[in-house]
């Protein structure tokens, strides 16, 4: 599926070049200040780069998200984490919730200001007792006649000193629980806010405060949406935070694959180019083709979200998968830099400092398994399932199993990328295997998918299951436009072949034991994806993919 036009190019060159011009030359004051000078979001709002999806009558363009989803990867190849986050927390974490749940007062307000980037927002979820607990937050908001009266404090909050404004997560009912929960839109300004820096490990450039609200009084008229819905508010919300995510951490870590090949053609050691050695060209193959499936996966997620599908699923494991190889790919690149990876004068130091928070904000990567853990197992739903979401699966997987549908391609390729859908079939088949087989009560009356550990370790490898099975599509909708598919298929091939072999050893042993191997019910399974790994060289793959990259 093509999901740019002419349209989204044209305002990703424009973009770029105001970004290449306006802001990449001044990171580096800004992260040694830290702080990043309200007057360029007045430029980005003059320029008409805020405020993409939002209406037309506040000020925005009401553009549909892939303008958005631009507008994140070039935030994104800047490698400045605390840049992005910042513009991040303002488009979509604080000022959606005014958009959907507030008021025409509130909208009239806050969003014109927000658009023209002469409003900084922020949002307040976590306490210093109370971190992923939102429904046991102690912030309080008493309405005393016409006004609330908060009182409370919140901890990590971006934009929290600079800003102008906080979307405040508060107890309207301290005795209701998750029904108790509300969100007020504070002015930062008032009497009774204090406010403290945090110094971070990364983002240098955006701040991070401590907030404590003091008796702080707010109109009746601030209150976003209806009382107690905040919690169903925030549930709805999260999706967008994480999603974000995606296309811009896909960004910062291409950035990081080509400035690590630039630096590793020209560094020389015992007589060559790094690059030529063999463990470094399997290694970037390795992360190349990773990032390679899961900038697919990010793709498919965003359409989703501009279909108006709002899918806990896949924005999760999204979140999950692209925060931590973000971590993987910093730390082996830093790596590719060698000494040098250390120091301030090289790309790698910033981007390992910033990449660490991913796996932590916006909800930790041991949420986001808990999260999906409750869909692939419990069967929880978020929300209701669409049935063309459903019968496109459904067809993807019809696919994968009918050879004459890749018959555009060479007789390789065709051989390559087959084998690739079956051993993600075999990792698919494994993991449902598994999961009725943990769901079945023992003796004891227990059941393994009560297990934290397993429960985690099936959320993980169901998440990139996924991820493969939309990269393997990806290039499946390729064929017919595209003639040169040796790298992805390679990819493809790589990739899902590892990725069989970890699901397949993995769930073989969350069975309980066996008098003897015929007896287990992955026998057959765990012989076949060894057989396919010994016929099929990942060292040859790996070989193929580094020359197509490095020696391209």
């Amino acid at each position: 599926m093509e999901y740019f036009n002419e349209e989204h190019n044209l305002f990703r060159e424009s973009l770029r070049e105001f970004l290449n011009r306006e802001v990449s030359p001044n990171i580096e004051v800004w992260e040694k200040d830290g702080k990043i000078p309200k007057s360029i979001w007045k430029k980005m709002g003059d320029m008409g780069f805020l405020g993409l999806s939002f209406p037309e009558k506040y000020g925005g363009g009401d553009l549909d998200f892939f303008f958005e989803v631009i507008f994140n990867e070039e935030l994104g190849r800047l490698n400045s984490g605390g840049f992005v986050v910042t513009q991040q927390v303002v488009q979509y974490m604080s000022a959606p919730y005014i958009h959907k749940y507030g008021s025409d007062t509130l909208k009239d307000k806050y969003l014109p200001g927000i658009i023209s980037g002469d409003l900084i927002s922020c949002i307040g979820i976590t306490e210093p007792d109370a971190g992923s607990d939102t429904k046991n937050i102690q912030t309080r908001a008493e309405l005393i006649g016409n006004e609330y009266v908060i009182n409370g404090s919140k901890t990590f909050i971006t934009n929290g000193l600079y800003g102008d404004f906080i979307i405040l997560v508060v107890k309207t009912n301290p005795k209701a629980g998750s029904k108790g929960v509300s969100l007020i839109c504070v002015d930062l300004d008032q009497n009774g806010i204090t406010k403290n820096k945090i110094n971070k490990l990364g983002w240098h450039s955006s701040d991070t405060a401590e907030l404590s609200f003091d008796n702080v009084r707010v109109p009746k008229e601030n209150l976003i949406g209806e009382e107690g819905k905040g919690f169903y508010y925030l549930m709805n919300g999260l999706q967008l935070e994480r999603l974000c995510f995606l296309p811009s951490n896909v960004a910062t870590m291409e950035y990081a694959l080509s400035e690590s090949l630039n630096y590793m053609s020209q560094r020389n050691a015992f007589g060559r180019t790094i690059d030529k050695f063999q463990v470094l060209r399997h290694r970037i193959s390795q992360l190349s083709s990773e990032l390679e499936a899961l900038k697919a996966f990010s793709y498919y997620c965003c359409d989703l979200f501009d279909k108006g599908i709002y899918d806990v699923k896949s924005c999760s494991m999204g979140k999950l998968i692209v925060t931590e190889l973000h971590e993987k790919i910093s730390t082996q690149c830093l790596q590719f830099f060698g000494g040098n990876g250390y120091t301030e004068d090289y790309p790698m130091a910033r981007m390992f400092r910033d990449s660490r928070i991913g796996t932590i904000g916006g909800g930790t990567s041991e949420i986001m398994r808990e999260i999906i853990a409750k869909v692939v197992i419990d069967d929880v739903r978020y929300e209701k399932e669409k049935s063309n979401i459903n019968s496109k699966v459904s067809s993807v997987n019809t696919n994968f199993s009918n050879q004459d549908n890749f018959s555009s391609l060479e007789k390789l390729d065709k051989h390559d990328l087959t084998l690739a859908t079956k051993t993600i079939t075999i990792a698919e088949n494994t993991i449902n295997i598994t999961i009725k087989h943990i769901n079945q009560t023992d003796n004891n009356g227990e059941r393994k998918s009560s297990s934290q550990v397993i429960r985690h370790q099936i959320a993980q490898l169901a998440s990139e299951i996924e991820c493969s099975k939309q990269f393997i599509l990806s290039i499946n909708n390729k064929f017919e436009t595209t003639k040169n598919l040796e790298k992805q298929i390679s990819m493809a091939k790589l990739t899902s072949m590892q990725l069989m072999d970890r699901v397949v050893s993995e769930c073989f042993d969350m069975f309980e034991s066996f008098d003897s191997l015929d007896q287990h019910p992955l026998e057959k399974t765990f012989q076949r994806s060894k057989m396919i790994q010994i016929s099929n060289s990942k060292r040859n793959l790996h070989d193929n993919i580094s020359k197509l990259i490095i020696e391209k």
